[in-house]
């Protein structure tokens, strides 16, 4: 199955962690949405979007990607990585996901290492996140949407 992963991780990388293992263990085009704004996504049969959690939400560059890139009726996608323990962050992305008419497959989540706004100021939380464990995880959820 032809599965392309699109993905905003800028500050420290976190998702992009995630995203690293997944490559390795499966054939899958991994697409930066700051490198790449036009990508033809017509020819994948599955669209993943990964983001580390900006103001609660997706990277608004990355939600701008799916609302322009995005073809219709496609199964979809998220993995994500966050510093706060609750939050609706999934919202903005999937209002583009269900406007374009795709089908969610699932969801893939754990903490991330955040220095955000007054975080900066104590170091930072959920230090060593993400962990090893969580980077096999996202390996397994990734395998079992296949």
């Amino acid at each position: 199955m032809k599965t392309a992963i699109a993905y905003y991780s800028k500050h420290h990388g976190n998702t992009k962690k995630l995203l690293d293992a997944v490559a390795a263990a499966a054939d899958i085009d991994l697409i930066d949405v700051t490198a790449d704004e036009n990508t033809d996504l017509s020819g994948y049969d599955r669209i993943g979007f990964a983001s580390g959690i900006y103001y609660s939400s997706f990277a608004k560059q990355l939600i701008v990607y799916a609302e322009k890139n995005l073809p219709e009726e496609k199964p979809v996608f998220f993995i994500y990585t966050h510093g706060a323990p609750k939050g609706d962050f999934l919202k903005g992305i999937r209002a583009v996901t269900q406007k374009k008419n795709c089908t969610e497959i699932g969801e893939y989540r754990c903490q991330g290492y955040d220095t955000f706004g007054p975080f900066k100021l104590v170091g930072g939380i959920a230090k060593g996140h993400p962990t090893v464990d969580e980077i096999q995880k996202v390996v397994k959820f990734y395998k079992n949407l296949e």
